[in-house]
């Protein structure tokens, strides 16, 4: 390994060990305002395919970062299924104790 290599390694605050399918990873916690954080290497979000927005669990002290779902996500997909098996009907059926302003005045 060249010098200016072992320079550069040097002056990073994290190291990344990557083996065959695994990353481990050692970095420092940093203020950020009145917070802190920690710097995740781009290779690792990559990998993890992580996008900006992230979920945090905590699970036997240990913290695990996944990408945010979105409200709603698949849904789609689902009411596409529904509508192709026939099972897109109103649960409820015919309503028998509709008002006159129900059955009048409402509009959907």
């Amino acid at each position: 390994m060249s010098e200016n290599f072992l320079e550069l390694l040097s002056s990073c605050n994290y190291n990344v060990l990557m083996q065959t399918r695994e990353v481990h990873m050692r970095t420092n916690i940093v203020r950020i305002g009145n917070s802190q954080g920690i710097r995740i290497p781009k290779a690792i979000i990559e990998q993890c395919h992580l996008g900006t927005d992230v979920e945090l669990e905590v699970e036997d002290k240990k913290i695990i970062i996944f990408t945010a779902t979105r409200p709603r996500q698949g849904w789609d997909e689902k009411f596409a299924v529904m509508a192709t098996s026939g099972d897109a009907n109103l649960l409820d059926g015919e309503l028998t104790n509709q008002t006159t302003w129900d059955e009048n005045e409402w509009q959907w």
